[in-house]
């Protein structure tokens, strides 16, 4: 099939899966299936644990006589495994689909292989097609499933000087409503929001994803409360909709090694300052977003504690991903790294 048509189908499948959920252990997939004269057939997209894999989606959608000899097009490798479903390798084998072309491999031991076992039935196979915007779109499931921990977003709301509190304590609210809106789209993404004690003890927040008319959004994060002192009774937190959890210490490592084995692969963490501090400086963070209001304080509670960085050589460099203006904030989003550290760098 031509190039140039197998590409198209790549880049329809690419934004299918930005409609999968980003919250749950199952990556963002979608496929397109094409006739042998390049038109499209089918369609879909993995829609969260447990439902049919994005490649089972659209072999339901096309036409079961028109599947032999088609091609398959999809977002990352078939799997080869029994999950919450059957392996996608056997479906595509089964339907008659003569070619497979994927952008990003399966790194998951369990999934992975998928595209050998379909050259061994006989299927045409091409991976690292689009591979790069493949990769960006995937990189917080494959970097929890490489490392095995969540993937991790640093958040804070501060002042363009970087204060999260002015001197007498008083924090909000420093960003404006479509910030603060925004922030709770993103808390809607992820399994788990995790604060610290003092952070539920200073501003007693709900740590519920909330939909712009202040209604509960349809998925909740988990909340989970980080330190040593206890939570009062009467905490809104304890409302919470899902079951507060309260983890001793802030050993970022520790947690983020639970929250992997309890099928979470990606977490928002909204403490104060001391947490982000402890996750940035134990190298277990992985995105940093800044919610930036044009305000000025000069004295007051910094956004981020201190990193025990002395020196400008030592600096931590970030890759700016992102610039958003949000009424009269700014949201710049930053990568750090590659995300590759491991949970087994614990610096507490």
């Amino acid at each position: 099939m031509r190039a140039d048509i197998v590409e198209a189908a790549m880049r329809r499948a690419l934004t299918l899966a930005t409609h999968s959920p980003t919250y749950g252990g199952n990556p963002q997939v979608g496929c397109v299936i094409l006739a042998p004269d390049g038109t499209q057939i089918g369609a879909g997209y993995h829609h969260g644990t447990g439902t049919p894999h994005a490649e089972i989606e659209a072999l339901r959608s096309a036409p079961a006589e028109r599947l032999h000899g088609a091609t398959a097009i999809v977002t990352l490798e078939p799997c080869r495994h029994y999950g919450h479903t059957g392996p996608c390798t056997q479906a595509l084998i089964t339907a008659g689909i003569r070619e497979v072309y994927y952008s990003v491999p399966d790194p998951t031991p369990q999934a992975g292989g998928g595209g050998a076992e379909l050259e061994r039935a006989g299927l045409h196979v091409q991976g690292g097609l689009l591979q790069d915007a493949g990769e960006r779109l995937l990189r917080p499931w494959l970097l929890a499933a490489r490392h095995e921990r969540p993937y991790v977003i640093v958040k804070t709301a501060s002042t363009l000087d970087g204060r999260a509190a002015a001197a007498d304590g008083t924090s909000q609210w420093i960003t404006g409503p479509q910030a603060r809106a925004h922030a709770h789209l993103v808390r809607a993404g992820v399994d788990a929001i995790l604060v610290g004690t003092g952070t539920v003890l200073a501003d007693d927040p709900s740590l519920t994803a909330r939909t712009p008319d202040g209604g509960l959004a349809l998925h909740q994060p988990a909340p989970i409360v980080l330190g040593d002192r206890p939570i009062p009774a009467d905490a809104r937190v304890r409302r919470h909709p899902i079951p507060l959890r309260c983890r001793a210490g802030h050993a970022p490592a520790a947690v983020l090694r639970t929250l992997y084995q309890q099928g979470m692969r990606r977490v928002l963490v909204e403490g104060g300052p001391t947490l982000a501090a402890a996750f940035l400086t134990a190298g277990l963070a992985d995105e940093l977003d800044l919610y930036l209001a044009p305000l000025l304080l000069g004295e007051g509670r910094p956004a981020i504690g201190d990193l025990g960085i002395a020196t400008l050589a030592d600096a931590q460099h970030l890759t700016i991903d992102a610039v958003e203006r949000l009424g009269t904030d700014l949201l710049v989003r930053a990568l750090i790294g590659d995300g590759a550290a491991s949970t087994e760098q614990e610096t507490h």
